[in-house]
């Protein structure tokens, strides 16, 4: 054990999951490979947020999991992090895949992987060492394990949904002051949120995506075309930075703020979006179009129920709108997006999302994220967000049920 880890701190230390836990997942994750895949061997996970949903720790290594022996992880750095902080049954240090291959024996002619976050040179390195033919996906079969939350894993967004509900409820107004910055408010709330509880980190499933806070606009800000898959905006702090808030915009009486930002405790996130009017009213077609995405918030809702099919809580919805409201709903035209929530856990952005093409049904234990929202011109982005838990009597609020809009003097 390295010098540097104390291991019976380690062993107080929040946040370790239990071999119990470990183990369940695993086995979930063969089962539902089992059941997409009858013939499959082998499957090798990369990426630090599946590491860790497997073993409990994020290290430079690869899980890999045999179909019919025991799984192994095979660790760069840290091997003594690894020990320190996993209860995952098999861990073993490795200096190269060459070592990891020799001791790994024949892993079959197809291996599963990844396909969403590999580079291509490691997927060559890999195969250079593992003698293997052909290459299958299993991101989806991740992301529909990893969709069902334990008790274990909703105690932790219940811990963010609260600290999340605290933030951007009670302690943003506090924030807001005539003159600030996007940019200002950003840093500001980021040290608010850490001091509240918030891990401090931002992970998405959507490839190259960077976000420190997230989406943080004074009026029309919040409407300004981005490369991000959601329907606010903002124009950031230049081309290079499209994030974060402008370092120009400043607050003024009058203005809509919008606050989307997701929170996390130890690694699962909630994602939340807050309104709030700075001053004095917005104009009634504003107010009118908000209270309308609070509506469709909670009529979603109450249909997230075990069996209920994603895409058609989708259409159920889109077809109770008025065509007239459509128009700069779920963005401002013509960046809307096609969706009304989507799942969130250990990344913002996961599986189910409540959108065509989805007709898995939702489970007990599955938590999404609702945004329904509208642009407003020479206003901004309206609407709501919260995280809802999905139980048998529809959608229950992880982070609050404040109707948004609130009013800062």
């Amino acid at each position: 054990m390295d010098r540097y880890i104390d291991k019976a701190q380690a062993e107080k230390a929040e946040g370790i999951a239990p071999k119990e836990e470990l183990d369940s997942r695993l086995a979930r994750f063969r089962a539902v490979m089992d059941a997409a895949h009858p013939d499959w061997e082998t499957a090798i996970l990369f990426s630090k947020v599946n590491q860790y949903y497997f073993t409990g720790t994020m290290q430079d290594g690869m899980l890999l999991v045999p179909r019919d022996r025991e799984a192994v992880y095979w660790v760069y750095r840290s091997f003594e992090r690894a020990l320190a902080e996993s209860r995952f049954p098999v861990i073993k240090p490795m200096r190269s895949y060459r070592e990891a291959a020799a001791a790994s024996g024949n892993l079959g002619k197809t291996v599963y992987l990844e396909t969403e976050v590999i580079p291509v040179a490691l997927f060559w390195r890999l195969q250079k060492y593992f003698p293997f033919q052909e290459m299958k996906a299993l991101d989806r079969e991740i992301a529909m394990v990893r969709a069902v939350k334990s008790p274990y894993e909703l105690s932790f967004l219940r811990q963010a949904g609260e600290v999340h509900r605290r933030v951007l409820e009670e302690r943003v107004p506090e924030l807001l002051v005539e003159g600030m910055s996007e940019a200002e408010l950003a840093t500001k709330l980021y040290a608010v949120m850490v001091e509240e509880g918030h891990h401090g980190l931002v992970r998405f499933r959507i490839f190259d995506t960077d976000m420190a806070v997230g989406y943080i606009g004074f009026g029309e800000s919040s409407i300004y075309p981005t490369n991000f898959n959601g329907p606010g905006g903002n124009r950031g702090l230049s081309p290079a930075a499209p994030v974060l808030g402008s370092r120009e915009r400043r607050l003024k009486k009058g203005d809509l703020v919008f606050i989307d930002a997701a929170c996390g405790v130890e690694g699962y996130h909630t994602d939340k979006t807050m309104t709030y009017v700075f001053g004095k009213p917005l104009p009634q077609e504003a107010v009118d179009a908000h209270n309308r995405c609070v509506e469709i918030q909670n009529e979603t809702a109450a249909l997230l129920k075990p069996g209920a099919v994603p895409a058609e809580i989708y259409r159920t919805i889109m077809g109770r709108l008025r065509p007239e409201f459509l128009e700069n709903f779920m963005g401002y035209s013509p960046h809307s997006v096609k969706f009304l929530g989507h799942g969130t856990g250990l990344l913002v952005d996961e599986l189910p999302v409540i959108a065509e093409g989805f007709d898995e049904p939702l489970a007990e234990g599955m938590v999404l994220a609702l945004e329904p929202k509208k642009g407003i011109k020479g206003v901004g982005m309206v609407g709501i967000e919260n995280t809802f838990l999905v139980t048998p009597g529809g959608g229950e609020s992880l982070t609050g049920d404040h109707p948004g809009l609130l009013v800062v003097e």
